[in-house]
């Protein structure tokens, strides 16, 4: 069995990608609105010692000017944002997206707008120890970590609730997915299985997560198995289901091994003319070569003193 895109589930069509904010360098924004706070504050200041001095024609409009260009010169730094590198700013004009900020440092974008954070690092996501059934219906263990990374802010921000807990909740979905669609161990070489053949199953489960979280913009590096194992329960039983394979693997190399023995051994007695040995006599050789090859104990030898046929 293999997992294709067609195998997947539909994901909702996404409505919002990724557009550049319209923001300017925050340096001079930042001089011109010290600038107008001093210036600001110069002007009430002049403006309440005209007024004190019987000049209130003068000084009331006075500290209104001033009064009026320092909380614009507050409210107009308010534009101002510092990005840190590994971080973007999704602005919004009134509830509707306006574009993101990616350039580091400190940029100035309209006052009006709201701008809300979000990290583009590469993050880590490892899932808990999950206990499901493979093909077989075999109880296994298996947790895997996920390498992954915002690619498209608004899609993170606007088209999914918490794109982190999206993440996580997928990335188990689709670890239970890949465990029940392949056995542990397979009985056919053929067969893909979880134990023998993790890289290709990883790529799979890589491939299935990319589709499953393409609605959120977020870009899969790599997904690896971190657990798998036997459920507690048949642990044992499996564990001696293995040594058992393993065993009869091992006779049979045996067993291939001692036959090419005997029958070289037949060969070059042959080829060379040592003995001459009818066909009952070779039977017995053999018998008694694949006993000392094939045994798993050393062999007594039994010495002949009298002729090869008594």
């Amino acid at each position: 069995m293999s997992t294709t895109s067609e195998d997947a589930l539909p994901m909702p069509k996404v409505e919002v990608h990724e557009t550049p904010a319209h923001s300017i360098g925050g340096g001079l924004a930042l001089l011109l609105g010290l600038i107008g706070t001093l210036l600001g504050i110069g002007m009430t200041i002049t403006g309440i010692a005209l007024s004190t001095r019987d000049h209130p024609a003068v000084g009331i409009p006075l500290i209104v000017v001033g009064a009026l260009v320092f909380l614009g010169s507050i409210f107009a730094m308010s534009g101002l944002n510092m990005v840190a590198p590994g971080e973007a700013r999704v602005v919004q004009f009134f509830g509707r997206y306006t574009g993101t900020i990616r350039d580091d440092g400190l940029r100035f974008v309209n006052p009006l707008t709201t701008r809300q954070k979000i990290s583009t690092r590469v993050r880590n996501h490892e899932t808990a120890i999950l206990k499901v059934n493979d093909a077989y219906g075999n109880p296994i263990e298996l947790a895997a970590v996920v390498v992954w990374q915002v690619e498209d802010t608004a899609q993170a921000t606007f088209s999914v609730d918490d794109y982190v807990e999206f993440v996580s909740t997928q990335t188990e979905t689709a670890v239970r997915h890949i465990a029940i669609e392949y056995p542990y161990d397979a009985h056919d070489d053929n067969e893909l299985s979880l134990r023998a053949n993790a890289e290709e199953i990883t790529d799979k489960l890589a491939a299935e997560l990319t589709l499953r979280v393409q609605a959120a913009g977020v870009h899969i590096i790599e997904a690896r198995f971190t657990h798998l194992a036997y459920a507690p329960e048949i642990a044992a039983a499996m564990l001696q289901r293995q040594q058992a394979g393993a065993v009869v693997a091992a006779r049979q190399q045996i067993v291939d091994g001692a036959v090419g023995m005997v029958e070289s051994a037949l060969a070059r007695l042959t080829e060379q003319d040592l003995v001459e040995l009818d066909e009952e006599r070779k039977a017995a050789m053999v018998s008694n070569l694949m006993v000392v090859l094939c045994g798993d104990r050393a062999p007594q030898p039994v010495i002949n003193t009298g002729s090869l046929y008594q």
